[in-house]
């Protein structure tokens, strides 16, 4: 392996396991939807964050009022901006316009950062939910923002979608002493979908689409200011110029995105070169369109991907050990014997705090239209659970003071998740068929019951919006209490069923008991073959069992 590409993976993964969340997106048009919704997501990963829900209530402010502004990584205070007369009520990364915005962070030139700026990339989505009401009127609040005040952060790639369309803006500062941004947004055609993560993916930019397409004026001419590029302004890639392709970008981002176009798009796998981390293969598009329409729980199982049925499959290399674990502890590369290796970086990883799939409808109320799906913890043994947008409180699962990244509690849905995978992950192919049968059930239900709960909320709206902001609020605050303690009840189940390693016996859905009313002897499952073989491998001789 080339020298440079494995010092440059390094690179990448040590800035992105450790520096930024390294977070995935996934975006589906209204006309790629199974039921004409609009639909994003994301998984906010981070080992240093704690899954809780955020909430701003709408509200009137005095004229000369400043919002204080403060950096989402760190909390650190960055200076202060004027108020607007008016803001929206937001509940996580949704408001009550149906709108919503996600992120994934993709670095970029590091000499473009500015450290005077004010505004963070946190801050730029949760300030424009408060301020914008359409996808478009927040690619202009976030624009205006950054070049009024400065922008803090590295390069993003920003999922901006309301209940009509989905926009991808990708961002990146231009240094210090040169206040502002460069950045382009293209929205994503109403039938197909797209993805980012932590990759830069915006290449030409169709400048005569105004229609589809914005962009800062200088979005080229900085980049020959700064000796970037000197071709035509047709043959600019943005992301060429701003953040280049290294092997970490292709292997540890664009896999992701690969990834989840190939369960769409069966000649997806033409890329399989370029996401394996050779820089001159064609790019993959910005989007595709679809061989069939995706349902909201194909973009929350979307985020549970962990490469399956691919040659990437985390399962099948001696990493995943006897249980076919499809994680791998940080960091993210090793060595061995002098030479470096990596591991795959996948969509669901364990050091998530929360993952999302707003979902926006435009033939419903806002209140009932806008459902912001939420879970903590990893993607992958997550339980996503209804929160309409109109919601005027979160639920005590979800609250900061109710346990915290140092404070266990057990009504924390962040910490039960946690609880939950990290047994899973000592004895996964058996514990996530039981999790499975969980999600299914409890998920399942809610693709069938929703509806009924909807209708109740479009009587009461029809009749007084206030009456379904409290019914729709109410049944998302008892709903998600509910589910997590739904949770612990699998937690204490796997506990008893898989407690040192033996696996109880079970007959029409209890534990099993003999005859006399004791339990009955468990199964000893032991290990695969193959694991067999590696112990074989490694210490058979002294293992070997001898004859008398």
């Amino acid at each position: 392996m080339n020298k440079k590409l494995i010092a440059a993976l390094i690179l990448t993964c040590t800035i992105i396991s450790s520096q930024a969340f390294a977070c995935t997106g996934l975006l589906v048009g209204k006309k790629a939807s199974v039921d004409g919704s609009v639909m994003i997501s994301y998984a906010a990963d981070s080992h240093n964050l704690y899954g809780e829900m955020y909430r701003w209530p709408a509200a009137q402010w005095p004229k000369g009022t400043v919002l204080d502004v403060y950096d989402w990584d760190s909390g650190k205070f960055l200076g202060q901006i004027p108020q607007v007369a008016e803001t929206y009520s937001v509940v996580g990364n949704m408001n009550e316009h149906q709108l919503a915005i996600t992120e994934s962070t993709f670095g970029g030139r590091s000499e473009l950062e500015d450290s005077t700026g004010i505004i963070d990339y946190g801050s730029l989505i949760y300030i424009a939910l408060q301020r914008a009401k359409t996808a478009r009127e927040a690619i202009k609040v976030m624009t205006d923002l950054v070049a009024a005040h400065g922008y803090y952060s590295g390069g993003e790639t920003f999922s901006i979608a309301d209940k009509n369309e989905a926009w991808v803006m990708e961002m990146v500062g231009k240094g210090v002493g040169n206040k502002g941004a460069v950045w382009v947004a293209i929205r994503i055609p109403d039938d197909c979908i797209s993805a980012h993560a932590n990759q830069s993916r915006i290449q030409q930019i169709p400048f005569n689409d105004k229609e589809n397409c914005m962009y800062s004026p200088d979005v080229v001419s900085f980049a020959r200011k700064k000796g970037y590029f000197s071709g035509k302004d047709e043959d600019f890639s943005f992301a060429k110029t701003y953040n280049p392709y290294d092997f970490g970008g292709l292997r540890a981002c664009e896999a992701r995105v690969w990834s989840f176009f190939r369960k769409y798009d069966n000649t997806m796998d033409q890329y399989a070169d370029f996401i394996k981390g050779d820089p001159t293969k064609e790019p993959m598009p910005l989007y595709i369109k679809p061989n069939r329409k995706l349902s909201v729980r194909d973009v929350q199982n979307g985020m549970r991907d962990h490469f399956e049925g691919t040659d990437l499959d985390m399962t099948k290399d001696a990493g995943a050990g006897p249980y076919k674990v499809p994680y791998r502890w940080r960091p993210m590369n090793f060595t061995v014997d002098g030479e470096q290796y990596l591991n795959e970086r996948a969509i669901a990883t364990q050091q998530t705090a929360f993952v999302i799939v707003p979902q926006m409808r435009n033939w419903l109320p806002d209140p009932v239209g806008g459902i912001l799906w939420f879970g903590v913890d990893d993607a992958d043994m997550t339980l996503f659970n209804p929160v309409y947008c109109c919601a005027v409180e979160t639920p005590l699962c979800y609250r900061v003071g109710n346990g915290d990244l140092y404070n266990f509690s057990w009504t924390s849905a962040f910490w039960i998740h946690n609880w939950v995978a990290n047994m899973a992950y000592h004895k996964y192919s058996f514990m996530i068929q039981d999790i499975r049968k969980v999600q299914d059930e409890i998920e399942g239900g809610y693709e069938k019951n929703l509806s009924l709960i909807e209708k109740k909320a479009v009587e009461l709206y029809n009749k007084n919006p206030k009456e379904a902001v409290d019914f729709l609020t109410q049944f998302s605050l008892s709903n998600a209490d509910q589910a997590t303690a739904l949770w612990k009840q699998l937690g204490e189940y796997l506990l008893v069923k898989y407690i040192d390693g033996n696996v109880k016996k079970e007959e029409n859905g209890r534990f099993k008991r003999n005859p006399y009313g004791l339990p009955a002897s468990p199964d000893f499952p032991g290990y695969d073959e193959e694991y067999y073989r590696s112990i074989v491998n490694s210490a058979g001789e002294r293992l070997k069992v001898r004859g008398n």
